[in-house]
């Protein structure tokens, strides 16, 4: 029982899910760390392409089996008209507006990219961004509405 006396014991219950802006912000998170990954890789001269599982049904036993197949990441970042590097933020399918009409961020050269991007990835988990994945969030949803 030694062990146990020199820890900090509590009462506490495990919360059954997280709140919805939490997930959210996790989401894009884990894209940000896919664009960081792609831009190592890029400068590195190398490829990345992560893997992901699919539910593919057998043509002939009609039996379904989970596949491992590559994953297509697109990169946010793109040469504008001044020759300067920019890089939109995307959450699912929207471009987020990151302040009012202003859509991208300017990051200058290739070296700058890894570090704004994990300037990025501190600002999302910090809640800066929460309003913009809020209303781009309600804006996919609404596409599902009944009508």
């Amino acid at each position: 029982m030694s062990t146990l006396e020199g820890m900090k014991l509590v009462a506490m219950k495990r919360p059954g899910a997280q709140p919805q802006i939490v997930q959210r912000r996790n989401r894009l998170i884990g894209k940000i760390w896919e664009q960081t990954e792609l831009a190592k890789a890029q400068q590195e001269g190398k490829t990345f392409q992560p893997t992901r599982f699919r539910s593919v049904k057998d043509a002939e036993t009609g039996e379904r089996r989970n596949v491992e197949s590559p994953k297509r990441v697109r990169a946010w970042w793109f040469t504008a008209e001044n020759g300067k590097l920019c890089m939109h933020v995307r959450y699912g399918a929207k471009t987020l507006e990151l302040a009012k009409g202003k859509t991208a961020i300017e990051v200058g050269a290739t070296d700058n990219l890894i570090p704004t991007l994990d300037a990025l990835k501190a600002a999302v988990a910090a809640g800066e961004l929460d309003a913009q994945l809020e209303a781009a969030s309600a804006t996919m949803r609404s596409g599902f509405a009944r009508k």
